[in-house]
């Protein structure tokens, strides 16, 4: 039951949101590592992404925690990909893409020097603590709205969820 929880809600999001690439496939079969599937196909070839499709997909990738939270009554480690993507994700669009009103249109990266005979690998910032504590805060914030904004959809259409369900089973 639970990973059509997960594939179904984040099938609904996908839907719903115009600015996210559509759906081409929605699976509860267990591939691999993970336990079912919504994939996406894009309409034609993109050489960048607006705010609007970045924020989009955000919301879809958290589609499948809030679901485990709303039908199941917990979560597991079954999002944890989608974590890692949405938060990959929300900081590239803060520290690369300058899609921050709060940071501004700088670019912020972590520099990492290669391994080379037992050096160790280093990272280097090009800006002080309290401006990567400023940019932690962004990125979450970013999270956090986006994530409020796709448990919205999913309790505005807690019905349609049920019908996406039952028709997956």
């Amino acid at each position: 039951v639970g990973s059509e929880m997960c594939i179904r809600d984040s099938a609904l999001v996908a839907h719903l949101l115009p600015e996210v690439e559509p759906l081409h496939k929605v699976s509860i079969v267990p591939r691999g590592m993970a336990l079912g599937v919504t994939m996406q196909l894009p309409e034609r070839d993109r050489y960048h992404m607006s705010r609007k499709q970045v924020l989009g997909n955000l919301q879809l990738l958290y589609g499948g925690r809030i679901a485990e939270e709303k039908f199941c009554g917990d979560i597991t480690s079954g999002a944890s990909n989608d974590i890692e993507r949405a938060t990959e994700l929300a900081r590239r669009m803060v520290c690369e893409w300058g899609m921050s009103d709060e940071i501004g249109p700088i670019k912020y990266t972590e520099n990492e020097e290669t391994l080379f005979l037992g050096r160790e690998v280093t990272k280097s910032r090009d800006h002080s603590e309290a401006l990567a504590v400023r940019i932690d805060e962004e990125v979450r914030n970013v999270l956090d709205q986006s994530y409020e904004a796709a448990e919205h959809i999913v309790n505005e259409h807690s019905d349609a969820i049920e019908r996406i369900a039952m028709a997956l089973m």
